[in-house]
């Protein structure tokens, strides 16, 4: 079912018992998110528990939300843009869906906010050092996969990683692998051949940076659309 404006307006919307304005949107099936500007940014908290969505983005500027519940979909990519979407998100569940690499984490890094954050059942977390580095990565995550992080923990982790402006070469490496080229198939211009694009790490960045600088929702959604397209396999 898709997320059309006329399913936002009669979706349930109430006061939970954190006493947050919560829209629920839960077990239609949804595929992409989209229309959320009909909301008008009058909810602290939006449930999209039990959908079919395999990315993270198109979310509009919503400074209100506060909390995004999105456990039990199929979410394979965050957009590296999400901080501009919803800059004050202080929680978000993504439990039981399929993130599997520290890449898809990067945007995560800016949401200045985030103190609660689930990656349970995701592959991501049988990668080595998954846990540190969510630490190391995300200073402000005071629950990771619904355990307090523990100062040890964050003791550790500046062990193994060092710090931001001093890298590990273990940091490095890890930081290495996630800006790491990968190939890709893209359609060909005339619509009958594939051809073999490689997406260099230096391309990626410069993806990104633009990203991190762009001042409209229509340029993030090029540009993310263009990620798209180069990482269609």
């Amino acid at each position: 079912m898709k997320l059309t404006a006329d399913l936002i307006n009669s979706a349930p919307s109430y006061i939970n018992p954190l006493k947050d304005r919560e829209l629920t949107l839960r077990g239609h099936k949804i595929p992409v998110i989209e229309n959320l500007g009909v909301t008008k940014d009058l909810n602290d908290a939006i449930d999209l528990t039990d959908n079919d969505i395999t990315h993270l983005n198109n979310i509009p500027r919503l400074p209100r939300l506060q909390r995004l519940l999105i456990a039990r979909n199929r979410i394979t990519h965050i957009s590296p843009t999400i901080a501009k979407s919803v800059p004050n998100l202080t929680t978000l569940l993504l439990t039981s869906n399929s993130i599997s690499n520290l890449s898809d984490l990067e945007g995560l890094k800016e949401l200045k906010q985030l103190t609660y954050l689930s990656l349970v059942n995701n592959p991501i977390t049988r990668r080595e050092h998954y846990r540190l580095w969510v630490i190391w990565r995300l200073p402000s995550v005071r629950i990771l996969d619904y355990e307090k992080v523990r100062q040890v923990e964050r003791q550790e982790a500046t062990k193994l990683f060092g710090t931001f402006d001093d890298p590990t070469p273990l940091a490095t490496k890890l930081s290495t692998t996630v800006a790491k080229a990968r190939t890709f198939e893209v359609e060909g211009t005339n619509g009958n051949e594939t051809n073999r694009a490689k997406l260099t790490a230096a391309d990626r960045e410069r993806i990104m940076e633009q990203l991190r600088n762009a001042k409209s929702l229509g340029e993030i959604e090029r540009l993310e659309q263009t990620l798209r397209t180069l990482e269609r396999s």
